[in-house]
């Protein structure tokens, strides 16, 4: 009978324990998976979800873990001969799970997130209503948005752009072997069976032509406890142009989004 208080205080304390709330966050769960449970199942592609929330979550210091998944695409091209050139929609061929961009970090200064690193960039291949294969690089490099507000609720909305990398690198040898640091400039004969210069150097000179893309964040549910946010995003960035060679089209990304406080 003594040991009953006792007893009754060890019964208290592990209810306790059982019946706290989790503050794991959903990134974190993730990472305890099991390989058996992911391996060709794609879930490798998805970005964390979290359960419907209304808190807040300041922006001071940083955000980690941000996660853009895609699940549209669209590529601007005309449909017709006589139609105007319009957002179409477009089917993924390449890569079939590899197309998120994950784990990428930055620094909030005076409301301004900057991005710093992480697996910013994918390289996805589309195919377009017309027929055509559009190469694109799906790039949050140097992104930097703009959040509306001192906190991330739901509701928040974020614009800025991001930097869109070159496609190939200057060492990537056409079937031609030509190249921007490597290989050759012009094929042989080329010049000589005369035609539009500028059209022969387009096609012929290789340049590292990057460029610049529009991103908005929407931020739909936020965990205050854990600090997490998810949302979706609309990203709107050129095509491959092949090195200088090909007019770049411009390519809208819609996809998933995830992130949370550092």
């Amino acid at each position: 009978m003594r040991f009953r208080p006792l007893l009754a205080l060890v019964l208290a304390f592990c209810l306790t324990f059982i019946a706290a709330p989790s503050s794991v966050s959903a990134s974190g769960e993730r990472g305890n998976d099991k390989f058996a449970n992911i391996v060709n199942t794609g879930k490798a592609n998805d970005c964390p979800t979290i359960s419907a929330g209304s808190g807040s979550i300041s922006v001071d210091g940083g955000l980690t873990d941000i996660c853009m998944h895609p699940t549209e695409v669209y590529v601007k091209v005309a449909r017709s001969k006589r139609s105007k050139a319009d957002f179409a929609p477009a089917k993924i061929i390449s890569p079939r799970n590899n197309t998120t961009v994950e784990q990428v970090y930055g620094d909030m200064s005076g409301g301004t997130f900057k991005e710093k690193g992480g697996i910013d960039f994918q390289l996805i291949t589309v195919l377009a209503p017309n027929g055509e294969e559009y190469p694109f690089v799906f790039s949050a490099k140097e992104m930097a948005v703009d959040f509306k507000g001192k906190s991330i609720s739901p509701g928040t909305e974020a614009s800025g752009t991001t930097f869109t990398p070159s496609y190939r690198t200057g060492d990537f040898l056409d079937p031609k072997s030509r190249a921007k640091d490597t290989g050759v400039e012009y094929a042989q004969g080329l010049v000589a069976l005369g035609g539009d210069d500028e059209e022969l150097a387009k096609e012929n000179i290789k340049r590292d032509l990057s460029g610049e893309g529009v991103i908005t964040l929407s931020i739909d549910s936020v965990d205050s406890d854990t600090e997490e946010f998810s949302g979706s995003f609309v990203a709107i960035q050129p095509s491959d142009n092949d090195l200088g060679s090909k007019e770049p089209v411009d390519v809208k990304i819609v996809g998933e989004l995830y992130g949370r406080k550092a």
